[in-house]
């Protein structure tokens, strides 16, 4: 147990059930059951190994742990990676919700079915690698490579317009990313490393934070996705097929607002100070702009997408706050909204499996034929909305609270935000589950299976628990956090030192200056 590299057992165990399900030969019904099966064991054993890492984690070290190191290519770079108190949740979150993507996909997926067990298990390990990674080519590969994958889920397996949807969401980021891999060309050649724990010590030039920052903003910003090129989210939250928007909202939204934590924060403070202003307006259109974009959807799907965006300007807001609420309640916002969008994901797909519709107004009354479905489907509402005592409610509290400390107006527009996101996901609970039962192809609809109780379950508990009990998603980032917002903070002060030196030494050599023109002009 002190020994065995539990980090890579877990970020490439899903390879191999994905090699194993590509030996199954051609596709009948024993190979459709086989490779669910296979996947299915495999991302569970996955989850249980990831687990091993909640055991032995020390919460009150900030340093990177479980960390193993190779030479990779020509001595440069290294397979380097490691977790933190910051990127162990999200690596917990990756391997929790799998199975349950795969359990999702169980009935619906009926084509192709071992290509999409493939491609979900070679995802997986794209995610845990991108969250696990500490060498910034390492993560680049990994952040990467997961779109490959997923533009497949949703090309292939997605709606009536999968493949301009998959093209869109893949354009998008891939644009952003390009960007980032100059940056960090550039960020080589500077300080002559891409090792992670290296760079986070060195001390960038200003006029290198600054277009670096912008660079990997590039990228983080379309991956979260922030207004105004969040255009991409919509789409392919539509097309793709329920555990695809599941994974995309509840995982891969995340890698913008983990990337922020650990680059542009630590890496550029000086650059994160400069354009802190602008990210909170940015933060705010979002929350505010695409709450009221939200109210005007007539698809389910797309209602929820759009109130992810919303919520993820909660994230950039509180990293930007750059003070020790903010950024923690960041990392337990991203957290909770994973548990909670998915969950509410899978409780359209539980209704568009059934009618084969996301018309809001193609549904009503289905608490007169769904009353445990009307159920599940309003306590992750509950959740979404940020009701007290729900986990939605821990995160967007202590982001408001960062906020406050560094700009009040700022806090008073988010929490505009929150009255909105009621707004639409109450409006959208009346249309869908309360009314009369009046159109006749609702009469027959059935009631949560067995299999869908058990996925929702989990995520039930977790929401209420959560909301109840913080602490141990809290206590497990608390010294990382407090580690990142110290090193941020005097970073800050030590370029404000500097600067307020440089002015002083500039005032002295003009007044010096002054008084040789002076005597000059007396002779």
């Amino acid at each position: 147990m002190t020994s065995w590299p539990v980090l890579s057992v877990t970020t490439f165990l899903p390879l191999l059930g994905a090699i194993l399900i590509m030996l199954l030969r051609a596709e009948d019904d024993s190979v459709k059951r086989n490779a669910r099966w296979i996947a299915l064991w495999t991302t569970v054993i996955t989850f249980a190994v990831s687990l091993v890492m909640v055991w032995r984690f020390d919460p009150g070290s900030p340093e990177f742990q479980f960390v193993e190191k190779q030479p990779w290519l020509a001595g440069t770079i290294s397979y380097h990676v490691g977790v933190d108190g910051i990127s162990l949740p999200f690596v917990i979150l990756t391997t929790a919700l799998m199975p349950l993507c795969i359990v999702a996909s169980w009935k619906p997926i009926q084509r192709r079915v071992k290509e999409y067990m493939i491609a979900f298990l070679v995802l997986e390990t794209m995610m845990v690698g991108t969250f696990a990674a500490l060498d910034v080519v390492v993560f680049y590969l990994f952040f990467e490579g997961g779109l490959i994958p997923m533009f497949l889920i949703i090309g292939v397996w997605g709606g009536p317009r999968r493949v301009y949807a998959s093209f869109k969401f893949f354009l998008y980021t891939l644009l952003g990313s390009v960007l980032m891999l100059l940056a960090i060309m550039a960020m080589y050649g500077n300080a002559g490393t891409t090792d992670i724990p290296t760079l986070l010590e060195h001390d960038f030039p200003r006029s290198l934070q600054t277009w670096a920052w912008l660079a990997f903003f590039a990228s983080f910003a379309v991956k979260m996705p922030m207004w105004p090129v969040h255009t991409w989210l919509p789409d392919a939250h539509v097309e793709a097929p329920t555990a695809g928007s599941v994974i995309l909202a509840a995982i891969l939204l995340k890698m913008g607002g983990y990337g922020f934590l650990r680059f542009s924060i630590p890496m550029f403070p000086d650059a994160s100070e400069f354009f802190a202003p602008m990210v909170f307006v940015l933060s705010v259109v979002a929350i505010v702009y695409t709450s009221l974009v939200a109210l005007m959807q007539e698809d389910v799907k797309k209602l929820i997408a759009y109130s992810s965006v919303a919520h993820m300007g909660f994230v950039t807001m509180g990293i930007f706050t750059g003070n020790t609420q903010g950024v923690a309640g960041s990392v337990f916002q991203m957290i909770s909204h994973g548990i909670v969008s998915g969950a509410l994901f899978l409780c359209v797909g539980v209704i568009y499996d059934r009618m084969h519709t996301r018309e809001i107004a193609a549904y009503g009354g289905l608490v007169n034929r769904m009353p445990v479905y009307a159920t599940i489907f309003m306590i992750f509402t509950l959740a979404n909305v940020g009701l007290p005592g729900t986990s939605g409610f821990i995160g967007e509290f202590l982001t408001l609270m960062g906020a406050f400390r560094v700009n009040t107006w700022v806090a008073f527009f988010a929490s505009f935000g929150i009255i909105l996101s009621a707004c639409y996901a109450l409006w959208l609970y009346r249309k869908v589950v309360f009314g009369a039962l009046e159109k006749p192809s609702l009469a027959a609809i059935r009631d949560v299976e067995p299999r869908e109780i058990a996925i929702f379950a989990p995520l039930i508990v977790l929401t209420i628990w959560f909301g109840v009990y913080p602490k141990p998603v809290i206590d497990m980032s608390a010294a990382s956090v407090t580690a990142l917002v110290q090193s941020y903070q005097e970073a800050i002060r030590t370029a404000a030192a500097r600067d307020g030196a440089s002015e002083a030494a500039a005032a002295t050599a003009a007044k010096i200056a002054a008084s040789k023109t002076a005597a000059a002009l007396g002779h």
